[in-house]
């Protein structure tokens, strides 16, 4: 076996100081560029909420920022290092298509999402119902909605299936209007019952004056007559006030004898005379 004895070691140091300054080089523009894009994301955040722009909107606006900009950081990095970035772009692009094939329902997401930002149906704040889920809208992304809901939990919810359900919106205006039903016995005084009702309302101070509380018969039911109590409230005491309501028509009714009466089944029994040939 031939032994290589005339090995250039000074060609390979060369090589090896020429590409290693390159990869340094590299890694400092990758790092330096990953700062300097959290700053401009910073400086971006503030001038958002000096503008007072939706948090909505602001939300998309960094998220999607700060996505390019690391694009862009991460792409200098390699064309330091010597790659074609030409290449590099386009394929990609091509790995884009092909991941945009296996996930569209993914960038249906997207596309969702921008339609949301553009008729903006909520707000992050905004109490909504979306398909049956309740709760306070926290955060929107590309792909998803965040609702926090009365018990704590964290719902999310695909930005397709938000465009695709119902949207109640309980935050657009400041009032809401509860709608309480309460039944008492056809024996019992009905004047009385819905003088209660209404007294308890004028005397709460959650319930707005204007418009005046109503009480009203909505129905002559099989077992009760039923009493509808309409009036409103500011939103944050929706839930306060609804509870207090009847809890005070309740605690009133028993003071006052007025019965809440509830589905009984009456059954007749029918004896026959035993004839003598049964004796």
């Amino acid at each position: 076996m031939q032994i290589i004895t005339d090995f250039d070691y000074t060609a390979i140091l060369a090589l090896c100081a020429k590409y290693s300054l390159r990869v340094i080089f590299s890694l400092l523009i990758f790092f330096i560029g990953k700062w300097i894009v959290w700053r401009i994301c910073l400086i971006i955040e503030r001038v958002i909420q000096k503008a007072k722009i939706d948090k909505l909107i602001a939300s998309f606006i960094i998220n999607s920022s700060k996505t390019i900009f690391l694009i862009i950081v991460i792409v200098a990095a390699l064309a330091n290092l010597g790659i074609d970035t030409t290449s590099f772009v386009a394929m990609l692009g091509a790995i884009g298509l092909g991941i945009g094939m296996a996930f569209k329902d993914s960038f249906g997401n997207i596309g969702a999402g921008i339609l949301i930002l553009f008729f903006r149906p909520f707000r992050i704040g905004d109490n909504i119902d979306i398909g049956g889920y309740n709760g306070v809208a926290s955060e929107l992304n590309l792909f998803s909605i965040c609702l926090i809901t009365g018990d704590g939990k964290s719902v999310i919810i695909p930005n397709k299936q938000v465009i695709n359900s119902k949207i109640i919106n309980f935050s657009l205006t400041p009032t809401r209007r509860v709608e309480l039903l309460f039944s008492v016995d056809y024996k019992d005084d009905l004047k009385l019952a819905k003088d209660i009702i209404l007294n308890i309302a004028n005397q709460n101070e959650l319930i707005l004056k204007e418009p005046a509380p109503s009480v009203l018969v909505s129905a002559l039911g099989a077992h009760s007559i039923d009493i509808l109590a309409r009036f409103w409230v500011l939103n944050e005491n929706y839930s306060a006030t609804q509870s207090a309501m009847l809890e005070g028509v309740k605690m009133a009714f028993d003071e006052a004898g007025i019965s809440i009466p509830y589905p009984q089944l009456v059954t007749h029994h029918i004896y026959e005379k035993e004839s003598e040939d049964d004796k």
